[in-house]
């Protein structure tokens, strides 16, 4: 087990000490929601990792990456005033989806002058649930309820840890430093349901290549 661990590190920086392998970490905000007509609204989160950008040339490249990245959706509701609740019921439920996510994306660079260039990037990503919270919060005849639970670990909460779809997106590149954006459309239902939404996200990154 130690040798093979070796031979893999051995292996990863050979690799690296190629030029048309390079490294970069990236940091930034994601402004996602969920599709559909369910009322939602967006939820703000972040997105951190690092990728590996192969170059076949001086144009083309391919960039797997590995993020942390934490998406969701806010729900808010009202029941009007009844005998049973006088004052009503006003409800705020906020989704915090969190995701091992991989991205593997297919890049085209366009040199704008000496050391900057525009990247456009595009490519399926997998994304697991590894945490987050389902915060909800509750107005009842002007007394205020607050419960959390786990978003993945709760049945009550019923999204699935598994996700897939796709992304583009765009970045400059001024020397090492790189500031992007891009948005990301999923495939796959976030439970069983016929109605069950889908994830979308939008993110402004900042990074930085090694």
């Amino acid at each position: 087990m130690k040798k093979s661990l070796i031979f893999v590190l051995f292996s990863l920086f050979s690799l690296a000490g190629f030029s048309q392998v390079s490294w970069n970490a990236k940091a930034g905000m994601n402004m996602s929601n969920w599709s559909g007509d369910n009322d939602t609204k967006m939820k703000v989160g972040y997105k951190l990792g690092v990728g590996m950008e192969y170059a076949f040339d001086k144009a083309w490249s391919l960039q797997p990456s590995l993020f942390l990245s934490s998406k969701g959706a806010k729900v808010d509701a009202a029941i009007a005033p009844s005998e049973d609740i006088p004052s009503g019921l006003g409800l705020n439920m906020t989704v915090n989806q969190l995701y091992l996510e991989l991205p593997i994306n297919a890049q085209v660079r366009f040199a704008v002058s000496e050391g900057m260039n525009i990247v456009l990037a595009a490519g399926p990503y997998l994304a697991y649930g590894v945490g987050g919270n389902t915060t909800v919060k509750a107005k009842v005849n002007g007394v205020e309820v607050k419960e959390s639970r786990g978003t993945f670990s709760s049945s009550d909460v019923d999204i699935d840890r598994f996700d897939a779809g796709f992304g583009i997106g765009a970045s400059l590149e001024i020397k090492k430093f790189i500031v992007g954006v891009d948005g990301q459309w999923g495939a796959i239902k976030l439970n069983s349901e016929n109605e069950a939404p889908k994830n979308i996200n939008f993110s402004i990154c900042v990074g930085y290549k090694f």
